[in-house]
């Protein structure tokens, strides 16, 4: 007997409510807010052939489902509290449904948030989750706060996941070792949680990296009306990506995608804060630039010689 939607949701998503007031099960969740908190809540949509590719192992798929929406509360600061799943596939596969429920569940029970809801239907593969997060008021990082004389920093590494996906094309030709560790880039990322509470208080603006260093970057500069000075030696890039030509380097540190690192500037003299917030997180961060007056975005090499960028990052409507 195929598997129905209901015993489908009760097999592989319903679990006992542990933080939600109401669980899985009933028309709402209900979902009490701490007090002198607010929420933030972030909602992404993955499509197969769009953001994931269809030989993606489910548990990697449920993974990064999740992380996606980690990220972005982790670029707000905020602590995760609950998430709703909405789910559509052409059928009820079990062997699917078990690895991407190990996955997705994994992840959530790493960073203490929970399944509180959600729906299902048939339909091409696509997964859409809703993460709600927790912020003390009037904290919440942002991207407007940016100001010029703020240092550009970065966490962790750039370019793996385009690497892998150029791999995938054949755009590019890497060892099979190089191969295993961009593609698990790209499709098991690391949420930056623990690094975007740390920041409260000594940022002043940030953003995950979704669609590309200076596409997301310039989304930081509209909103706080302000220009950057890009750093290209100082991007911070695994060895891996040393396999790849310049020219290909190049295009996966600064329009990649797909890294879900946070990106974020902090005042010049709060450096070694930084530094000391990144070593308690555990996450190594690196300054790759300065903000700068104006409204121009600059890339520079080693020598401070301008390079020549294409500054627009990824757009689903436009790609």
């Amino acid at each position: 007997m195929a598997l129905g939607e209901f015993e489908l949701i009760d097999r592989f998503f319903r679990r006992p409510a542990r933080q939600a007031v109401v669980g899985v099960g009933d028309d709402c969740a209900v979902v009490a807010p701490t007090p002198g908190m607010q929420w933030c809540v972030t909602t992404d949509l993955l499509v197969e052939g769009r953001h994931f590719l269809p030989t993606v192992a489910p548990e990697r798929l449920g993974h990064k489902a999740l992380a996606v929406n980690l990220s972005d509360l982790a670029a707000c600061g905020a602590e995760p509290r609950a998430f709703t799943l909405a789910l559509a596939m052409p059928r009820a596969d079990e062997a699917f449904l078990e690895g991407f429920a190990r996955g997705l569940l994994a992840l959530a029970d790493a960073h203490g948030i929970e399944l509180v809801g959600g729906d299902t239907t048939a339909g091409p593969l696509v997964i859409s989750i809703t993460a709600f997060g927790e912020v003390p008021a009037g904290r919440a990082l942002l991207r407007g706060g940016a100001r010029a004389g703020d240092d550009l920093w970065v966490s962790g590494t750039l370019g793996d996941a385009r690497a892998a996906l150029e791999a995938f094309r054949g755009n590019a030709r890497i060892s099979a070792e190089a191969f295993d560790a961009a593609r698990c880039a790209m499709e098991r990322p690391q949420p930056r949680v623990a690094l975007g509470i740390a920041l409260r208080g000594l940022a002043t603006s940030a953003i995950d990296l979704s669609d590309g260093l200076l596409g997301d970057l310039g989304h930081v500069l509209r909103a706080s009306g302000v220009g950057a000075c890009v750093e290209l030696a100082a991007l911070p890039r695994s060895r891996w990506l040393g396999e790849l030509p310049p020219a290909l380097q190049r295009i996966c540190l600064l329009q990649g995608g797909d890294d879900y690192e946070l990106l974020f500037t902090a005042p010049a003299a709060r450096a070694a804060a930084v530094q000391a917030a990144a070593q308690g997180a555990g996450v190594a961060v690196a300054r790759i630039g300065r903000i700068e007056p104006g409204a121009a975005l600059r890339v520079v090499d080693a020598d401070g010689r301008a390079v020549e960028v294409a500054a627009s990052g990824f757009d689903h409507f436009r790609t």
